[in-house]
């Protein structure tokens, strides 16, 4: 499918992704059949899943100091000159499902579809990984994702941050995670503040995201849990795109994502 659509496909797309509404709204307000609103939405979905690298990519080599120097302001500590990221999961309202419907309910008690993102110093999006059912852990969506099997970020020497419900790890990738029970005073203390305010930034994007899309993002999604990944996958890449065009906005307070264990 080809990347370049049309303007009329992308404003009905975005028009429905940023008022939450129905198929049924939207195809009055642009006077277009129902049917037709419903395979815009799907075309466009699909395009953009398909091209999901034109707006997020892991960073390059050459690069990879800068993004530390971006965790580096972030955090408030030279220490994590070597940090080139943060990695967290979100949780996406969706419709209680007609088929597997246990799978898709979290620990919070609602129905969702995992999200899990990696993002830079700015709450840029680096990585994305949707899908899995609200039920699965953290850790099994890592281990299922081919950046932790394939070994390919961060690479040797660097390091990635995560809360509390990940594992340490500096195999096959370097995690770090905070003391969940500091046993050395200040030291392991002082380390958890300032790990705490590096991760700080991966809530931010999930904050900004679900704050520019709060209308579909903010109450359950109105598709079906095999549509949902694709959806979810658009507002993380129009989040991307509008970073990139100098468009940012502060996360609002309900939008902020603190899902510590």
């Amino acid at each position: 499918m080809a990347w370049v659509m049309s303007l009329k496909y992308l404003y009905v797309y975005t028009y429905w992704l940023a008022h939450g509404l129905s198929y049924r709204v939207v195809s009055r307000v642009f006077n277009v059949p129902k049917a037709t609103v419903h395979n815009i939405i799907h075309r466009v979905a699909e395009n953009i899943w398909d091209n999901l690298s034109k707006a997020m990519c892991l960073p390059h080599t050459v690069d990879l100091p800068a993004v530390g120097q971006g965790l580096v302001n972030v955090s408030g500590t030279p220490a994590f000159h070597n940090v080139v990221g943060a990695i967290d999961g979100s949780h996406i309202l969706i419709k209680p499902p007609k088929l597997h419907r246990l799978d898709y309910l979290n620990y919070k008690g609602f129905y969702s579809v995992n999200m899990q993102a990696k993002c830079d110093s700015s709450g840029r999006f680096l990585d994305i990984y949707v899908g899995h059912p609200g039920s699965v852990h953290d850790t099994r969506i890592m281990k299922n994702n081919s950046f932790y099997t394939a070994r390919r970020y961060p690479p040797t020497g660097y390091i990635l941050l995560g809360d509390g419900g990940y594992p340490c790890l500096d195999t096959p990738i370097c995690l770090i995670t905070p003391f969940k029970e500091p046993v050395h005073g200040q030291v392991q203390q002082r380390f958890n503040y300032y790990q705490s305010r590096g991760r700080s930034i991966i809530e931010r994007a999930f904050g900004m995201m679900k704050t520019r899309w709060r209308s579909t993002l903010f109450r359950a999604l109105e598709v079906k849990p095999t549509f949902a990944p694709q959806v979810i996958a658009s507002c993380a890449f129009l989040h991307n795109v509008c970073m990139d065009n100098g468009d940012t906005l502060a996360p609002d307070e309900d939008m902020w994502d603190r899902d510590d264990p």
